[in-house]
């Protein structure tokens, strides 16, 4: 693959993006609709990173900024990065209007022209099945961070199918429910597309992220399986199928250290 065309996927994939920016915080598993799941966001952030106590942190593809918000809720001092413009319209309004004095910039997560070690930590969600190049886009946090920083990858594999997903969208087929529109037929056609171009078409695994981690200079990166009181929590709020979809799906977060200097 060129450069070029990679340059035009990713552009394609922010403006995806950048469409899904109004509605957003609508959706369960983007937006925080309850005290009990900001808990359980907030014991894995604790668990892997430690309290904030004024440490830096970047939000890679921070969207409407909610991961952000979270991170300055336990005390850390965020910066917010996202490519769309929408997106980022959003997530300033909303630290406008909660007054947490985030910082939120444009930049592309694979290149985000920051300066390099000078955050402490850095976390994404739902980033890594976008990454064109993923050990390229390793190295550069790799490169951001403090020594003795840490990275927190919160993902899973979305594209293997469970039995659930596959009623519930023979379901939708039969039109069983609110048909889809045509603007959100395009936006599903533009889902697979990119998906078939990225670098994890097949689902993002673990595994597959600890190795590339490991390769760039990550320190022993831990895999944690343990997601359970998240999506506990977000499946209050789904209906059937999609919840026992969510639960079937494999959901994790990765850990990794840059090596303190000796």
């Amino acid at each position: 693959m060129t450069g070029q065309s990679n340059y035009s996927l990713r552009e394609e994939i922010r403006d995806y993006w950048s469409v899904r920016a109004e509605t957003f915080d609508l959706s369960v598993g983007h937006e925080i609709f309850s005290e009990e799941e900001r808990a359980a966001w907030h014991r894995l952030f604790l668990k892997h990173l430690g309290p904030g106590e004024g440490r830096r942190a970047l939000d890679l593809a921070c969207g409407t900024g909610v991961i952000s918000h979270l991170m300055h809720e336990l005390g850390f001092s965020v910066v917010g990065l996202d490519w769309s413009e929408p997106m980022l319209a959003r997530a300033r309004a909303k630290a406008v209007e909660r007054g947490s004095g985030i910082r939120f910039l444009l930049g592309d997560a694979e290149r985000t022209l920051e300066e390099k070690e000078s955050y402490d930590v850095i976390v994404t969600r739902h980033l890594v099945w976008t990454l064109v190049d993923p050990q390229a886009a390793f190295a550069e946090w790799f490169s951001l961070l403090k020594p003795g920083g840490r990275l927190l990858i919160v993902d899973g594999d979305f594209v293997t199918e469970t039995w659930a997903g596959r009623l519930r969208k023979a379901i939708e087929k039969l039109h069983i429910g609110k048909p889809a529109g045509d603007s959100d037929i395009r936006l599903q056609a533009t889902h697979r597309s990119i998906l078939s171009r990225v670098y994890f078409s097949q689902g993002v695994r673990a595994e597959d992220i600890s190795r590339l981690l490991d390769e760039v200079g990550f320190e022993a990166p831990v895999i944690d399986p343990r997601l359970d009181a998240i999506h506990r929590a977000q499946a209050r709020r789904m209906g059937f199928l999609k919840a026992l979809e969510r639960a079937m799906q494999c959901r994790y977060a990765v850990c990794a250290r840059k090596p303190s200097v000796s």
